[in-house]
């Protein structure tokens, strides 16, 4: 990142006073304005409801062009790291700046492998939930909680006390979910097998029990690992941007995830999948998808495609074609390439990407379009959709956190605002009021 001679004028006309500001340059994409000392030389502040056009950190892990569809993290391209790597070899990525090699990923899975475990003491945590209560609170509850059971690793100026934290986030994730299912069904917790892939792991944890072992699929485990992968970052989007916030004020590290998988449960960010199978549904059947489209085309009718459009991307998002992909492999292994569902899905992707509305507006197909019905598919309860999505960005949200407390630059967040209350009231004695 570099100060370039490029300068932003600042007018104000009401006084005629103008200000310079210098263009930063990052190693790819958009130059940002640096506007820190803007407040000291004008008196003003900036106005960006929702931080659309505000660079809040400077980062090298992920880097995406919505206009061009495109996505990578650490400079490769999604799409080669969903199709060779492993999911623990995109987190390592992630967390260290490069692939691994492969004794480099051997100790690495190992590390991950021997933090799967929780603190036994954490299973009496749960029993403290309703039976019925939604695995996102919980995994929300237990992950903020964990700050309570490891205290060896809170230390956020220690190098060595981060990289613990940061394995143990990754590692004990999928336990914490998984079992979150199990005690929302009243099934008994699974434990970890050391023996099997991460994706493997959380798959038999989900599904077997002590009266019948979980039969692996390389198939859907390998669609799992994927999924994951897709899912893992992306960029400084509403619960990484939570996640830097929280980690901002010094919060540990297990407290900050928790903010993250917070803010991640809001149905804007990580439910969308879920609204795409309930759309599917209302579909129906492909006949009524040329009623549907019209649908949407009105103004005057509530009715919308879901899983079509992406605040970033104004592409084809690139995630959607690998997780194409990926519906079509597990419903080929299930035997359930003839799910209506899917023959839904394809037909409404199909039609909607010849039709000139949808071109001109750029509703390209997300990766929440294809997800819900893998999920469906694999026999995962739509409770559980957001709470995988938290299990794979987890490592993003880790990462992110690592690379903010390195960051000489970093302070702990502050927006400011434009006040539109009273200016100044006399007050009122109470019997006068």
């Amino acid at each position: 990142m570099s100060k370039t001679k490029k300068t932003v004028t600042v007018t104000d006309n009401r006084n005629g006073k103008s200000w310079e500001y210098p263009v930063m340059d990052g190693s790819i994409g958009p130059g940002v304005v640096d506007i820190r000392k803007f407040y000291a030389d004008t008196g003003m502040f900036t106005y960006d409801p929702g931080f659309t056009s505000t660079g809040s950190c400077a980062s090298g892990i992920t880097y995406i062009d919505g206009d061009e569809g495109i996505l990578r993290h650490r400079g490769y391209a999604i799409e080669d790291l969903a199709q060779h790597c492993t999911f623990l070899e995109v987190a390592y990525l992630l967390l260290r700046g490069e692939l691994p090699n492969p004794k480099e990923l051997k100790e690495f899975e190992g590390t991950i492998t021997y933090h799967t475990m929780i603190h036994e003491q954490v299973t009496r945590f749960y029993q403290g939930f309703r039976r019925d209560a939604h695995p996102m609170a919980i995994i929300c509850g237990v992950v903020g909680a964990l700050s309570a059971f490891y205290h060896d690793s809170l230390d956020i100026s220690d190098p060595h006390h981060r990289m613990i934290s940061q394995h143990r986030m990754i590692a004990k994730m999928p336990t914490i979910a998984a079992w979150a299912y199990k005690y929302s069904i009243g099934q008994p917790f699974i434990y970890p097998k050391n023996e099997l892939s991460y994706a493997e792991n959380f798959l038999r944890m989900m599904f077997a029990t002590p009266c019948e072992e979980y039969k692996i699929s390389p198939t859907l485990a390998k669609a799992m690992d994927r999924i994951l992968i897709l899912h893992a970052d992306h960029e400084q989007n509403a619960s990484t941007s939570t996640v830097r916030l929280t980690g901002s004020s010094g919060a540990n590290p297990f407290a900050c995830v928790a903010a993250g998988i917070a803010s991640l449960w809001g149905p804007a960010h990580g439910g969308a999948n879920e609204a795409v199978l309930k759309m599917l549904a209302e579909i129906g059947t492909v006949k009524r998808i040329p009623e549907c489209i019209k649908r949407a085309k009105s103004k005057d009718d509530p009715f919308r495609l879901m899983g079509f459009g992406h605040r970033v991307y104004k592409n084809y998002d690139p995630r959607a074609k690998i997780m194409a992909q990926t519906c079509k492999e597990v419903l080929d292994e299930l035997g359930m390439k003839n799910e209506p569902l899917l023959q839904i899905a394809m037909e409404l992707e199909r039609i909607a990407l010849e039709d000139d509305y949808f071109v001109q507006k750029k509703l390209y197909p997300n990766v929440d379009f294809y997800s819900g019905i893998i999920f469906r598919a694999m026999g995962i309860p739509v409770s559980m959709f957001t709470c995988i999505f938290a299990l794979a960005r987890t490592t993003g949200w880790i990462s992110q956190w690592n690379e903010m407390i390195g960051d000489p630059d970093q302070k702990i967040g502050r927006p400011r605002q434009l006040f539109t209350g009273h200016a100044q009231r006399k007050f009122v004695p109470l019997k006068k009021r």
